[in-house]
């Protein structure tokens, strides 16, 4: 179990804090939606997660077999839908790796961000459009 604690501090900002590090971040709502968009939007974090949770899951799938994920990075686009009730329609994510992945290796991690738990949370309304690019 994790827990955080959230504290609305006006202006549709909120305050959320991580209990265990205290780390805190503040979100923002976007400009689109009354707010200033000066932060991640709730949202924003929802998108940005499923990128960093494909990411994190591939790293933890390969490090002891010695294949190195360090660089490799993870562009992604939010796109909300345009017609009520508002709510995230469809992510990009393109995961831009670094040289030296394996043949062997590349469809294994693939498979891993596909099912990372994120994305095996999102409703399946969402679509997620994954494309994977390497170097080599």
């Amino acid at each position: 179990m994790v827990s955080y604690h959230i504290v609305y501090t006006g202006g549709l900002r909120c305050d959320a804090t991580h209990d265990s590090s205290q780390t805190t971040i503040t979100t923002d709502a976007p400009v689109d939606n009354h707010g200033r968009g000066e932060k991640f939007s709730p949202t924003d974090l929802v998108a940005t997660g499923l990128g960093v949770c494909m990411l994190t899951t591939m790293g933890i799938a390969v490090q002891k077999e010695h294949v190195v994920l360090d660089g490799s990075r993870a562009y992604v686009e939010k796109h909300m839908s345009s017609d009520p009730p508002r709510r995230i329609a469809r992510v990009v994510v393109r995961i831009e790796f670094v040289a030296g992945i394996s043949h062997e290796h590349r469809s294994r991690i693939e498979h891993i961000a596909r099912t990372c738990p994120v994305a095996r949370s999102l409703h399946p309304d969402i679509v997620i459009d994954l494309d994977f690019r390497y170097p080599d």
